[in-house]
């Protein structure tokens, strides 16, 4: 486990990077919220883009997640099939809210520790603000996790399908 919310991998595999980028746009599709009719194809096992180099996508879910990994990796060809270079990191929007409550719970502390005196209250906010940051982390690598198994289960799929 990493301290920061990311996380890399570099697959390999025997299909073609258009054979990889066409499955992936079969089952990915580009999210629309407005659109109930679009949220209900139970083949589409991710939201986002895929391009004609590589992709940016994240796990579809039927609630709401904060920890919910974005992926985003590029395909490259080789003489005997292609690489995938794939990174997962936490939205934008969910690394601001670990950011700013963990900071804001560090400025706590400070406040408690070296204005006012009180070093029980200080501890706390630091205890809290290494509580958060550590369970933001712990959810999100369950989450990569889960992101992993579906596109390993994906490309798995596909492979077996060519035999």
């Amino acid at each position: 486990m990493t301290l920061l919310p990311h996380h890399s991998e570099t697959l390999v595999s025997a299909l073609s990077k258009k054979e990889i980028l066409g499955h992936l746009i079969r089952v990915t599709r580009e999210v629309n919220y407005l659109d109930a009719r679009t949220m209900s194809d139970p083949k589409i096992k991710f939201n986002g883009m895929i391009g004609q180099e590589g992709f940016r996508i994240s796990k579809v879910i039927d609630r709401g997640d904060t920890f919910l990994p974005l992926i985003t990796g590029e395909v490259e060809s080789t003489p005997r099939g292609s690489i995938i270079f794939i990174r997962y990191r936490l939205f934008p929007g969910a690394i601001f809210f670990l950011a700013f409550w963990s900071l804001i719970l560090l400025a706590f502390t400070v406040f408690y520790i070296a204005a006012i005196g009180n070093q029980t209250y200080g501890f706390i906010c630091l205890g809290l603000a290494v509580f958060n940051y550590v369970l933001g982390m712990f959810f999100f690598h369950r989450q990569v996790k889960a992101s992993r198994e579906v596109f390993h289960e994906l490309i798995n799929f596909e492979m077996k399908g060519k035999d």
